[in-house]
């Protein structure tokens, strides 16, 4: 899975095409991640002795890595990622539409 936990990414299929937000959390086994402000759920809890009241809490669900691309640091545009190396010969993340690293 090319996509990791603070990159910037835009949601390319779904109900929530469009969107820009930041990944919080990556399932690489289930190829699924948590993007903030996309895909929210409401979940209905219980009254409890600590909150007699119950709640509605909003929730981000999980969507599909395929579902969402980075975005280009250069063109704020959705880009694919590859790999490169870079000058001290380490491996890197790069931009397939402008070439620039992705950190």
């Amino acid at each position: 899975m090319k996509i990791l936990k603070g990159d910037k990414v835009v949601v390319i299929a779904g109900k929530d095409k469009g969107k820009e937000g930041i990944v919080q959390a990556v399932y690489p086994k289930v190829n699924k991640v948590v993007v903030e402000g996309v895909n929210t759920h409401k979940k209905h809890k219980k009254p409890t002795q600590q909150n007699p009241e119950g709640s509605v809490v909003e929730m981000y669900v999980p969507i599909d890595a395929s579902n969402v691309a980075i975005v280009d640091p250069k063109t704020k545009k959705a880009s694919r990622v590859g790999y490169g190396v870079d000058k001290d010969g380490k491996k890197v993340r790069v931009s397939k539409k402008s070439g620039s690293k992705l950190n």
